[in-house]
């Protein structure tokens, strides 16, 4: 398995195989105006894209973990519909996004209900919560996804989530042997974060310790208020730095 961070959630992954998409969310540094009521006002994204747009139009397949604007946007759907494949690359998405993704132009959509296999690949969808109280019910419904093959590391997307019993459950029951979380500790001026902090990725950590955690969605939205060097000295200050890898945008893991 290769993973590559691009920025923010998208990732490409070559696994079973294929090559991957993972949330394509491709607007230029600066397009999008900030999230509103967070502790900044800069515009989204933050951070440019470490590579060009048209080597990322052509995967075999693409991963949606939600339709929030920093993971799926009209650049990146865009992108994808001037590739190889355009508006028939398989795309699989959660239950209930699958209309406003065929606005978009697309026409292979798979909504993962709990479980199903592409070109050998398993599927496995996974539930989190993106907040607590009413902010976390105003976010909406977001999953994860556990992807399986053989000969391949078992892989656990775990998306936009705080540290929650469903994560818990989703790392018992598939036993991933690498974990990608979200842990920029996104939060609004009110309330808890909604995606992980330094803190959720200790409890990662300790709660799995046969799983390589990497962390992602860092530096690019203006509500995500965790630093790479902030998650880094955290983790560093419980002994955990060797068990999370920081990837820059751009950088390419192979497992």
């Amino acid at each position: 398995m290769q993973l590559q961070l691009i920025r923010n959630a998208t990732l490409r992954l070559r696994y079973g195989g294929l090559t991957w998409i993972v949330d394509p969310a491709l607007s230029p540094q600066g397009h999008n105006p900030p999230v509103r009521n967070t502790p900044n006002d800069r515009r989204n994204p933050l951070a440019p894209l470490p590579v060009d747009t048209e080597s990322l139009s052509s995967p075999d397949a693409v991963l949606l973990t939600h339709l929030h604007l920093d993971h799926w946007d009209d650049a990146g759907a865009q992108n994808l519909l001037t590739g190889r494949l355009g508006g028939e690359v398989p795309l699989f998405c959660q239950p209930g996004d699958e209309e406003r993704i065929g606005e978009k132009g697309f026409t292979r959509i798979y909504p993962v209900e709990s479980e199903l296999t592409h070109a050998g690949v398993t599927i496995s969808r996974t539930s989190g919560r993106h907040g607590t109280g009413e902010i976390g019910r105003a976010m909406g419904r977001v999953s994860g996804f556990v992807l399986r093959a053989p000969g391949e590391p078992t892989l656990y997307i775990a998306g936009d989530t705080i540290w929650c019993d469903e994560v818990e459950d989703a790392l018992d029951r598939y036993r991933p042997d690498v974990t990608v979380i979200n842990s920029g500790g996104a939060r609004f001026n009110e309330g808890d974060p909604i995606t992980m902090t330094p803190e959720d990725a200790a409890a990662v950590c300790r709660y799995a310790p046969d799983t390589q955690v990497v962390a992602v969605h860092l530096e690019a939205i203006n509500h995500c208020l965790t630093t790479r060097a902030d998650l880094a000295d955290g983790l560093r200050k419980q002994g955990l730095e060797a068990r999370v890898l920081i990837p820059a945008d751009g950088e390419t893991l192979d497992f």
